[in-house]
């Protein structure tokens, strides 16, 4: 009788265990769901903040990468996605060699515009990314060049410009489009590039770089489609709404920095 109650109390001792131990894996798990700010979230975070105050922005940008993959539905997910965003244009003006760019070495009888049109890049990217002040080159030297084209999409229903490269979003900018739908959709490409470009006015006469009635900034990225293109503006307050007369408005930062990004040819889908 007492071997049968032993037998009848360890049943029920492993049976006690069983049950305590899928109670506690049922705790870790829903820990570990993305409703909230959960330890998986924060422990995440921390991580890639200390890579990023290493100066690793390869793997910071990765652990950002995966909050958003992972925590789809969490209200951080905006601003995880902004700073995948400024880590892309971070490495992109850094010396890193990331996946698009190779590491080259300068050959005897080369320019940095020549290297450029080669790789299909702006001598201005090859510049900020190694540092360098002046054109001056040395065969031998190694620098990072960036190899994989660049692509534009501006959606007219969110005013936003997008910046890519492949398929994957590099960053995504705040534009005006045109008023009364006059932005025109379709695929086009880059076909001129200018520095503080003067502004003929559409019934005459022109204002001069510089001038405050100059509505284009200080960049001009023209498309094939004569009368349109990407510039910069005089009026940032006007960013985020249909009000040009038909070009894509951008503040003069943002201008500038997409222009040393891509190059001519580049392509430019617009869409409603």
């Amino acid at each position: 009788m007492n071997k049968k109650l032993i037998i009848l109390m360890a049943g029920s001792f492993v049976l006690l265990v069983i049950i305590l131990a899928i109670a506690i894996k049922g705790c870790q798990m829903s820990i570990k769901l993305p409703s909230g700010q959960s330890g998986s979230i924060q422990g995440l975070i921390g991580d890639a903040k200390k890579l990023e105050s290493k100066d690793d922005l390869f793997g910071a940008r990765g652990l950002y990468q995966k909050l958003t993959s992972e925590y789809p539905n969490s209200r951080e997910m905006m601003a995880w996605q902004k700073k995948v965003e400024d880590l892309n244009i971070r490495l992109l003006f850094s010396s890193v060699i990331v996946p698009g760019s190779v590491e080259y070495e300068i050959k005897p009888g080369d320019s940095l515009e020549k290297i450029a049109k080669d790789n299909k890049t702006t001598v201005e990217l090859i510049m900020k990314s190694n540092g360098l002040s002046d054109e001056k080159i040395f065969p031998g030297k190694k620098i990072k060049v960036w190899t994989v084209p660049f692509s534009i999409l501006v959606d007219k229903s969110q005013n936003t410009l997008i910046l890519k490269t492949n398929e994957d979003v590099v960053k995504t900018y705040i534009v005006s489009t045109g008023a009364n739908n006059s932005t025109p959709t379709g695929t086009f490409k880059i076909i001129e590039k200018i520095v503080n470009p003067p502004w003929y006015k559409p019934g005459g006469g022109i204002v001069p770089a510089g001038s405050p009635e100059n509505i284009l900034g200080t960049r001009w990225l023209g498309i094939n489609k004569e009368g349109y293109g990407i510039h910069g503006t005089t009026d940032p307050k006007s960013l985020g709404k249909q009000v040009t007369a038909g070009c894509v408005r951008m503040s003069n930062t943002d201008v500038e920095e997409l222009f040393g990004i891509v190059a001519k040819d580049t392509e430019v889908i617009i869409v409603d």
